[in-house]
């Protein structure tokens, strides 16, 4: 089977498996995550080869889960980088560790189809040509869960983990599930996700990014906002849970911020 077919039915087939087994509402009921949903320890970091009561794991010796329940999605990353300016919060384990604070273990592809199977539709990444375009989509909560040097649990909102340059405060902005898109190789026909080079969980603006700031955000060094917030984030290895949840009722589509294309 012609790789790029096998990878949109991946995608497709697992949102749909999903969505079929995820609690459905009563019509008219609000599609909204419980305000204290996302604060729900789910504990994956502890040992990820188990799967703690209500998580659904998505593939076999995958580290990506389904919380229907709670309607969010949960994967495990690890602590890469505590200093320096950044171009991600979260990256794919292997790809771009220099600009992370988090490396995470799985296939983009997969989270994406989760968070659709929640109800989640993508908008659009950032765009550049002919002019600016902000990434748009619903708004998506990360939330971090682990265990400090004294053993304790802790979480914290992933906005806590990064400090605005020219304010030394914590990062204001949210993420949007802009959910990246595909590219063709002319040569073989194939089509391939573009998260897939490692823009997870971005800070600078990406056309490849799944979850991205809804702001102009340069990817340039002389222009980056936003550098790790080294006082608030645990030791190098230190093993994370994220969880990502959507919040499904704000899913209008908003008015994209568009900036004429710098010359």
């Amino acid at each position: 089977m012609n790789r790029s077919i096998a990878l949109y039915l991946s995608v497709c087939g697992l949102a749909a498996a999903m969505w079929v087994c995820a609690p459905k509402l009563a019509a008219g009921q609000k599609n909204a995550p419980a305000p204290a949903a996302k604060d729900i320890d789910p504990g994956v970091d502890l040992d990820d080869s188990k799967d703690p009561p209500g998580l659904r794991r998505l593939a076999p010796g995958g580290k990506v889960w389904l919380d229907a329940k709670n309607k969010r999605v949960v994967t495990v990353g690890e602590v890469c980088l505590r200093e320096g300016q950044l171009e991600m919060f979260a990256c794919l384990k292997g790809t771009k560790e220099h600009e992370s604070i988090l490396a995470v273990p799985t296939k983009a592809y997969v989270v994406h189809a989760a968070l659709v199977a929640l109800g989640a539709e993508p908008g659009a990444p950032a765009q550049f040509i002919p002019e600016y375009k902000a990434a748009h989509g619903p708004r998506v909560d990360v939330t971090l869960f682990w265990t400090d040097t004294k053993g304790q649990r802790r979480h914290a909102n992933a906005e806590e983990w990064i400090r605005d340059a020219k304010t030394g405060k914590p990062m204001t902005e949210g993420w949007v599930f802009g959910g990246s898109g595909f590219w063709k190789d002319d040569a073989t026909g194939e089509q391939f996700y573009k998260a897939e080079d490692g823009d997870f969980i971005c800070i600078s603006n990406f056309n490849s990014a799944m979850l991205d700031l809804p702001i102009e955000s340069s990817q340039s060094n002389e222009a980056l906002l936003y550098e790790a917030f080294t006082d608030h984030i645990p030791p190098a290895g230190t093993k994370v849970s994220l969880v990502l949840t959507p919040r499904l009722e704000a899913a209008k589509k908003p008015t994209p911020t568009v900036k004429p294309a710098k010359r």
